[in-house]
């Protein structure tokens, strides 16, 4: 297994596992590998070092509970954030992109907002200066998993 860092075109970076590098371009070729935030399939490898599964573990390697606690706190703190908007923002549904055009350009009164945009919605809103950011989905908590 290899691990690539990768970027979508909206700039999210994440990472993900391939049995090869064959695989990778194979999936990225069939329109299979997508950005988790956005959900972009304009994805490219960045650089970085290779892992590769069956190698030796070594001092410099993340300790798996380790891991854990901060995998548990990062989606806390996502639950957090989500329900923070949630309380305190308008929901504008998917006239996201023409109520956040309107704001930036002063056409409206200023408010905090949220709702839904297609990946080409955004990509005009930043290209127009206009800030926005995706919302982080919530995972599941654990015990609502199969």
């Amino acid at each position: 297994m290899i691990r690539y860092a990768l970027q979508c075109d909206f700039e999210h970076r994440f990472e993900a596992w391939f049995s090869s590098s064959s695989d990778y371009d194979g999936q990225r070729a069939r329109g299979l590998v997508e950005c988790p935030v956005c959900g972009s399939r304009a994805v490219s490898k960045q650089i970085m070092a290779p892992a590769v599964s069956g190698t030796k573990r070594t001092a410099a390697d993340p300790d798996p509970e380790a891991a854990g606690r901060i995998r548990k706190m990062m989606m806390q703190a996502v639950r957090e954030v989500r329900s923070h908007v949630e309380a305190n923002f308008d929901y504008v549904g998917d006239a996201f992109a023409r109520e956040a055009r309107e704001i930036h350009e002063g056409r409206c009164e200023r408010r905090e907002i949220y709702g839904e945009a297609t990946p080409e919605e955004v990509r005009a809103l930043r290209e127009d200066g206009v800030p926005c950011a995706p919302l982080p989905s919530v995972p599941p908590e654990p015990e609502q998993l199969n």
